[in-house]
């Protein structure tokens, strides 16, 4: 991802929104009064090397949360999190140090990474249903990239196989970089990464762009289709979103979510964000809760039907 999660931490400047004078720990009336720490579970890049991603499947992820988990439920210590160590890692992994709604109360989502599915130009599909067809006509023949078994690029593949009933062949890579230059290449067929990954090559006419994950057509991608036009209900963008430890006061964390939605609704950080094709999506800490039962049920049927074990 170009948007760094470290970066979109800063963006949010929480400390900075929230100022206070330091001291001890406050009472709920008079928070905040001192620095909020913010932990990001996840490498800064997002994993555009074998290192950094084996890191934040195996070492950032789960110990980022366990530290979150561990800290003081006093408003003190929150996380930036994307949603992978929160929705799709209890279905990939048997023993995992927190369990999401559990461990973790919900402040605010921030972002979601639009979607993209794109072919190679020699793939003779320039639509979703072209690409339907040609998949059940070679099954198993079609091969496409991804940045790693279980990353988001495996899983919305997986997610439009059994959503189509098309059978293709996953290739996983190491890393987003490695599957960018394998679909580029020609060595595999297809695949599946943000928008603001693959849009240079797509507009430089080194891929061929089907359609956006999105619900809808992307405004400033006019003429590219949303899958859902022809999968009725298909959608797929990771999401980043901050989360507390549980017991952490209801009024700290009604505050912390003002404060977080208010600066994803400024015209100022909303034009930084579409202009690096990701989408300002702001969600309260109940509907944020109900994004990440939704999702832990999602995750865990397409995982389950296809076999995905953890790496």
């Amino acid at each position: 991802m170009r948007i760094q999660l470290a970066k979109l931490a800063a963006v949010l400047a929480l400390a900075g929104a929230l100022p206070g004078a330091a001291g001890g720990q406050a009472p709920v009336q008079t928070w905040p009064q001192r620095a909020i720490k913010m932990i990001v579970p996840f490498p800064a890049g997002g994993g555009t090397d074998f290192i950094a991603r084996l890191a934040a499947k195996h070492l950032s992820g789960a110990i980022g949360l366990q530290a979150l988990m561990q800290s003081d439920p006093d408003g003190y210590t929150i996380s930036a999190c994307s949603d992978t160590p929160l929705v799709v890692n209890p279905s990939l992994y048997e023993k995992l140090p927190y369990a999401p709604l559990r461990d973790f109360v919900p402040v605010a989502t921030m972002v979601r990474f639009p979607g993209m599915l794109a072919v190679h130009p020699s793939v003779p599909a320039r639509s979703v249903s072209d690409l339907i067809a040609l998949a059940k006509a070679k099954p198993a023949a079609l091969a496409y990239a991804s940045a790693g078994v279980g990353n988001f690029s495996h899983l919305a593949m997986e997610l439009f196989s059994q959503a189509t009933g098309v059978k293709l062949l996953h290739v996983p890579y190491k890393g987003t970089g490695p599957a960018s230059l394998a679909l580029i290449g020609g060595e595999v067929q297809m695949g599946f990464n943000n928008v603001q990954t693959l849009l240079q090559s797509v507009q430089a006419g080194q891929l061929v762009a089907l359609a956006v994950a999105e619900p809808k057509r992307l405004p400033a991608l006019p003429d590219i289709p949303a899958v859902a036009e022809t999968v009725a209900g298909f959608e797929m963008a990771p999401w980043v979103g901050i989360v507390a430890p549980a017991r952490t006061p209801k009024e700290i964390v009604e505050r912390l979510s003002q404060e977080t939605l208010a600066i994803m609704h400024d015209p100022q950080v909303v034009k930084q964000l579409t202009e690096q094709q990701v989408t300002p999506f702001a969600l309260s800490p109940d509907r944020f809760g109900e994004l990440i039962g939704k999702d832990l049920e999602k995750w865990a049927g397409v995982i389950k039907t296809a076999g995905i074990k953890g790496e």
